[in-house]
């Protein structure tokens, strides 16, 4: 009896949300200063069937200069990923690690593409370390985390 080879694919990328909202246009075009910009990253992931799993990495990107808000850009992109033949405990740091680090560059590209046609200039995110963010939130917790990866 052999041993089943272990699996890592991409079955699926899309994009489960988008939104965008520029809530003091057309008043905000004519501001002088640039604003703050503050980034939010969130992580789930939960199975969809035998050994196929949905993780969706969820960037938000908002802009504000002194309580007022240029805009506010939400995308939730999302993959299905087969992953078989690994130990269980294997899984979590798959769908924390791995899966983010492909999803990222797909939600960074929507991000600036959805800033860059509400007229702003394109907001180019800074890569992430999503090992050492899993490894930061193990820590913290002191043992795995469950899934959905937060």
């Amino acid at each position: 009896m052999s041993e089943q080879q272990p699996v890592f694919s991409i079955e699926k990328l899309y994009v489960k949300d988008l939104s965008l909202e520029v809530p003091n246009a057309p008043f905000i075009f004519m501001e002088q200063e640039a604003p703050a910009i503050e980034v939010q990253i969130q992580n789930n992931g939960n199975a969809v069937g035998e050994g196929m799993f949905e993780v969706a990495l969820t960037v938000t990107v908002t802009a504000k200069n002194n309580d007022k808000g240029y805009f506010l850009v939400e995308v939730a992109q999302a993959g299905i990923f087969r992953i078989e033949g690994v130990p269980e405990e294997s899984i979590e740091p798959i769908m924390a690690i791995a899966c983010p680090n492909i999803l990222f560059p797909y939600a960074r590209e929507a991000v600036s593409d959805a800033v860059n046609r509400a007229g702003f200039p394109p907001v180019i995110l800074a890569p992430v370390n999503f090992e050492a963010l899993y490894q930061q939130r193990q820590a913290e917790q002191g043992a795995p985390s469950e899934v959905p990866i937060q």
